[in-house]
């Protein structure tokens, strides 16, 4: 693999910008975009010099393997403003070596970092002023890769593109989450593509949490795909429980994604001096959990929502309300977490990078 002539980004700017045009209160996540978009593609066996052009859709063969096979990947990531109008990344060098790993397994080419990084920093620098300062305000940055190349032969294709998009945002959820534990359905298998971030992960998870949501509750807790019998993730999100005094999250694995969040909530909590085990819990563990009052807390972690509480799980017909808590584990660990994003608060983990 090679490039050709990377060193430099052509930047095509918009006339005129439409950011005036945005009601920044009342957003809804992902629907609304910034000025300016990165596109670069792959062709002939190298990269070709990176653009970043006025945010517009494009033309693409009805043919593209994306359509027919499904290669494509994407990251999720956010950029935050600080009081003094400085704007900052969140531990972006794993979003990137991540994209790569989908990269692979989805037999599509790796990306090289003066694209992702530099294209990254290039962008979002260049549509700052749509970074908005104050708590809960954030620039959601969504780098993804799609096969462009033509022919419905089931085979990876020869042509691929780079992207970046960027979208203003608050909050992710919204009002209390209720979660169903999943009986039947699977988010991933081993020897699958659930540790890769790939589109078709989240399309395949939209039916039964269709169901689930029709059944009153908001996501979906998936099992593993062989014994329904450990829990590994919550909806789109990787997931904790507190458990008398320790926070359970299930190992990263071929079906459960590394998050970021993560990890960064495991080494948060270890630095404030609370038990973190990794290790499979089985659904059996948790209802035990549930009745004799030992399971305080479960949240969701991910990118989108940064931490998520959930006040209550169904299994097999029987609901479990989990008791309301006074210094909640998830709200610490998140006002912990967002103090350190917005530079409210000293980072001494080095997870924070300068645009």
């Amino acid at each position: 693999m090679s490039l050709k002539n990377t060193n430099e980004i052509d930047i095509v700017r918009v006339k005129t910008s439409k950011i005036d045009t945005v009601d920044f209160e009342n957003l809804t996540f992902g629907n609304v975009f910034t000025d300016h978009m990165l596109v670069c593609d792959f062709k002939d066996g190298a990269w070709e010099k990176p653009l970043i052009k006025p945010y517009e859709p494009f033309m693409i063969d009805p043919s593209a393997k994306v359509f027919h096979y499904g290669q494509a990947i994407f990251e999720g990531m956010k950029a935050y403003k600080d009081e003094h109008d400085d704007v900052w990344l969140f531990r972006p060098d794993q979003n990137f070596e991540r994209f790569n790993k989908s990269a692979i397994r989805m037999a599509m080419p790796e990306v090289p970092e003066s694209i992702f990084m530099d294209g990254l920093k290039a962008v979002v620098d260049l549509d700052r002023d749509w970074v908005k300062k104050g708590m809960g305000n954030t620039l959601y940055l969504r780098p993804f890769m799609i096969a462009i190349g033509s022919g419905v032969i089931a085979q990876p294709s020869t042509q691929y593109r780079f992207m970046i998009i960027l979208s203003p945002a608050k909050s992710y959820y919204s009002g209390e989450v209720k979660v169903i534990i999943a009986e039947h359905y699977s988010r991933a298998a081993n020897g699958g593509i659930g540790a890769a971030k790939a589109a078709g992960n989240y399309s395949a998870q939209f039916y039964p949490q269709k169901l689930a949501q029709e059944k009153g509750f908001q996501q979906i807790i998936w099992t593993d795909d062989a014994t329904h019998t450990k829990l590994e993730e919550a909806g789109t999100m990787n997931v904790f429980f507190k458990i008398n005094d320790t926070l359970y999250t299930a190992p990263t694995s071929e079906r459960i994604l590394d998050g970021v969040t993560r990890k960064s909530i495991i080494e948060l909590a270890k630095s404030e001096g609370i038990k973190v085990e990794e290790r499979s819990v089985l659904v059996n563990e948790l209802v035990t959990a549930a009745k004799d009052g030992s399971l305080t807390e479960i949240f969701g972690a991910g990118t989108a929502a940064v931490v998520s509480p959930i006040v209550g799980f169904q299994y097999k017909e029987h609901y479990y309300e989990l008791p309301k808590q006074e210094n909640a584990t998830a709200l610490i660990i998140k006002d912990k977490l967002t103090k350190l994003q917005y530079k409210l608060a000293e980072d001494k983990f080095g997870w924070t990078v300068k645009i």
